[in-house]
């Protein structure tokens, strides 16, 4: 049930726990999303609450929605301010030679017929800063925590694959693709005017469990 999802509610805001493999918003290779059960989200209310951002199709977690469109477009404000904290936790294919550091590579979008589109380092590109720190290494394989300042498209899985050269661990397009992709956005939190703030932090997911990796965060 999507609705036991929730993390966190209140009268304009809600977040949730989005399972990896469900697209936020519909396309071509996306046709069913989230958008076709945002009618559980009702709790009580007539409007549908709308996503605020994105996650990957196949990253799990933290997903804030608005429950009416003025909260929507603040939120929105917040996310382009920098005013919302994020954490991601990923397994990396591989170890980092060091255990923390940041990544700052501007990132652009490459389109073939053959291929489809991606997103590569492009110094032309827009601007992306990735902080991340390793916080348990395992079978040859880093657990990270990644706090990005931006949020571009695909930006954590290109900062790893390029920045660091260790793509994350299931990727089907900057990495081998064997396996769930391994990245679960696991914390959100952003402070608003007086209002307590948002703030919610979603449990491991069974794709982790199942790799071995569920008590990482002790």
């Amino acid at each position: 049930m999507l609705e036991d999802r929730v993390l966190f509610i209140d009268g304009e805001a809600m977040v949730i726990d989005k399972p990896a493999g469900l697209a936020v918003h519909p396309g071509s290779k996306t046709p069913e999303s989230l958008e076709d059960y945002l009618h559980h989200f009702r709790f009580g209310f007539r409007r549908l609450p709308l996503p605020v951002h994105r996650l990957d199709r196949d990253t799990s977690g933290c997903l804030l929605l608005a429950r009416n469109p003025k909260a929507h477009k603040r939120f929105q404000r917040a996310f382009e301010e920098k005013k919302v904290e994020k954490s991601y936790v990923a397994v990396l294919d591989g170890v980092p030679e060091r255990e923390e550091g940041q990544i700052d590579l501007p990132l652009g979008k490459v389109s073939t017929r053959e291929e489809g589109w991606r997103i590569v380092h492009d110094v032309k590109g827009k601007p992306a800063l990735t902080r991340w720190r390793t916080i348990a290494v395992k079978d040859g394989r880093a657990v990270l925590l990644f706090t990005p300042t931006t949020g571009r498209t695909h930006q954590l899985r290109v900062h790893a694959a390029e920045g660091l050269g260790l793509p994350i661990s299931g990727d089907p397009i900057y990495g081998a693709g064997r396996g769930p992709m391994l990245l679960h956005a696991l914390s959100l939190k952003m402070e608003r005017e007086g209002k307590t703030p948002v703030e919610a932090t979603a449990p491991l997911p069974p794709t982790f469990v199942n790799a071995g990796f569920g008590d990482v965060l002790g």
